[in-house]
């Protein structure tokens, strides 16, 4: 399992490719800062039977991202970041030769009206972020790191300040910089060209989050027992992603993903309940999704007699009714979680082998007893 993905990993240093011109290496700089964010994904999906372990989900836009923490993927600057390379605190202003170019008012729904008085021979650069251009400010949870466009000696692209303010401001001097900013699992990069002038900066950043849950029923799945991979396409339309986006997200956690359309595989138990369903993560939205196991858990036991206790140095195997082994097990009580239909448990004991068929119906927890010298299978090598 991995808490984020590795290309959300801190970025102190970027190395520079041999034989790669400048502006190849800053391309490269760029596309190994930016996300690909999928395209919008208007139309929700469920899943009816789509998953191995059959069930479906409900989706829906439970409100606004904004306010929503904590969320998977928040990585704000921490003990062993690299050292700043910029004052981030003004110096102490000289006497005013007539108004500072900072001090203009800032555009409507700009959180910066006024800009700082810059130290000498620096500009401010206050920075914001939105979901869309037409959608609010990311008011919390925003990691900022401003890196140097030009490598040093050793290739690596230093980085110059950082920030976990929604609204920082950086007082950089004159020169080119990649701005990197990085809410949950969502990423973009920008280039800009600092001169002389004070000035602002907002960056967009379509992030939506994903919350999951599973129930059998009606009846939540106890946490522990349910887990879920994010993959990005659509399982549905048969556009999906070999590799996990984001692995073993946990129920009721907020995920801020790129906006776009992804499947969810989820988990349930030790067996075959696996179900997936696509579902749509909108900028600036939390997207709720419910997926509806039909599984239940089942508990086998060999026993000499009925209501007897189960018996020791059992190899036990459920099988399909097309004699695909599901699980394995070789204690003498297994429990699997199975989805709903017919299965045939085998089990292997003192040289012998004993079956049993039965029903899995949703919800229905239960316990299965095989007896000894009951339903005896031929043994293995016999030709019968």
């Amino acid at each position: 399992m991995f808490a984020t993905p590795s290309r959300f990993a801190r970025y102190p240093t970027f190395s520079r490719r041999a034989g790669m011109r400048p502006g190849a290496l800053l391309a490269a700089l760029l596309t190994a800062l930016c996300l690909a964010s999928p395209s919008a994904f208007a139309a929700m999906a469920d899943s009816d039977g789509a998953g191995s372990g059959g069930g479906d989900a409900s989706v829906f836009s439970s409100g606004s991202l904004a306010q929503s923490m904590p969320f998977i993927g928040n990585q704000a600057p921490g003990v062993g970041a690299p050292r700043r390379l910029a004052p981030q605190t003004p110096a102490p202003a000289a006497p005013a030769k007539g108004p500072a170019p900072a001090a203009a008012a800032g555009t409507a729904g700009d959180p910066h009206t006024i800009l700082p008085q810059p130290p000498a021979g620096k500009a401010a650069i206050g920075m914001s972020a939105r979901f869309g251009a037409n959608l609010p400010q990311i008011p919390r949870g925003v990691v900022w790191r401003v890196f140097d466009d030009r490598p040093e000696a050793s290739g690596a692209y230093p980085l110059v300040a950082e920030a976990a303010e929604p609204a920082p401001v950086f007082f950089l001097s004159p020169g080119g910089y990649v701005v990197h900013v990085s809410y949950g699992l969502a990423s973009v990069a920008r280039r800009i060209v600092v001169g002389e002038d004070s000035r602002r900066e907002q960056i967009t950043i379509p992030a939506g989050g994903v919350m999951l849950q599973s129930d059998v029923g009606d009846k939540p799945i106890p946490a522990s027992k349910v887990s879920y991979d994010i993959f990005e396409g659509s399982f549905l339309q048969g556009r999906a992603a070999s590799r996990p986006f984001y692995r073993g997200a946990e129920p009721g956690s907020l995920v801020v993903l790129p906006a776009g359309e992804y499947y969810v595989v989820s988990t349930y138990g030790e067996g075959n309940a696996v179900l997936q369903a696509d579902i749509a993560v909108q900028p600036g939205k939390v997207t709720d999704a419910t997926l509806h196991h039909r599984a239940a858990e089942i508990t086998l036991q060999l026993v000499a007699q009925a209501g007897g206790a189960p018996l020791s140095g059992t190899q036990w195997s459920v099988l399909t009714p097309g004699g695909d082994s599901i699980k394995d097990s070789s204690v003498p009580t297994p429990a699997f979680v199975l989805a709903e239909g017919e299965y045939t448990a085998l089990v292997r004991y003192d040289g012998k082998t004993f079956t049993k068929t039965f029903n899995v119906e949703s919800g229905s927890d239960t316990r299965v007893d095989v007896l000894v010298g009951e339903q005896a299978a031929a043994p293995e090598g016999s030709g019968d």
